[in-house]
C-alpha cells in the first residue's frame, strides 16, 4: 500500500500515542496473561492460553497497521484550506430546513470520525453533500431515510 493517509495533527498525535500504548503497556499485560495461562498446565486444552495468544496476535496486527499508516500519513495543513468553503477540517454550523434545528459537523478524515463528537467522515453521505458549499448555500443530501435539507449558517476551522 502506498496510498497517502490524510490526517489532522490531532489524529496523528492520537495514533502515535495509541501505538506507544500497544507496544508497551498492552504488550506487557498480554505477556503476563500468557505467563499466567501457562501456569495452568496442559496448553492443548487451555482456553486462557489460547485467548491470550489470540489477543497477542491481534495486538501485533494492530501495531503493524498503525506503523504502516504512520509511514503513509499526510498531515493536513489547515492554513492552506480556504475558510469560506466546507472542506476537510471545517466545522459547518447547519440549520435543518425541516425542523429548524441548528447543529454542527466537523468534516474529518475517515479514521478520525466520531459521531458523538460531531466529527463525520469525509466519505459519509452527509459530508459529501456539504463539500465545497459556502455560507448561505443549501444542501439537499440523499440518504437511505430520505432527503436532508440543510442551510449552511457558518463555517469555522
Amino acid at each position: 500500500m502506498s496510498d497517502k493517509v490524510p490526517m489532522s495533527r490531532e489524529g496523528y498525535d492520537k495514533l502515535v500515542k495509541e501505538l506507544e500504548i500497544m507496544k508497551t503497556t498492552k504488550r506487557r499485560a498480554i505477556a503476563q496473561d500468557i505467563a499466567k495461562a501457562r501456569a495452568f498446565g496442559d496448553l492443548k486444552e487451555n482456553a486462557e492460553y489460547d485467548a491470550a495468544k489470540n489477543n497477542q496476535a491481534m495486538n501485533e496486527r494492530n501495531i503493524a497497521n498503525a506503523q504502516d499508516k504512520l509511514t503513509r500519513v499526510q498531515i493536513i495543513d489547515e492554513s492552506k484550506i480556504p475558510n469560506d468553503q466546507v472542506l476537510i477540517g471545517a466545522t459547518a454550523l447547519l440549520k435543518d430546513l425541516k425542523t429548524n434545528d441548528e447543529f454542527s459537523y466537523t468534516i474529518v478524515p475517515q479514521d478520525e470520525a466520531n459521531f458523538d463528537e460531531g466529527k463525520i467522515s469525509i466519505t459519509a453521505p452527509i459530508a459529501k453533500g456539504l463539500l465545497g458549499l459556502k455560507v448561505g448555500d443549501t444542501a439537499e443530501i440523499k440518504i437511505p431515510a430520505g432527503i436532508l435539507k440543510y442551510k449552511i449558517l457558518k463555517i469555522t476551522r
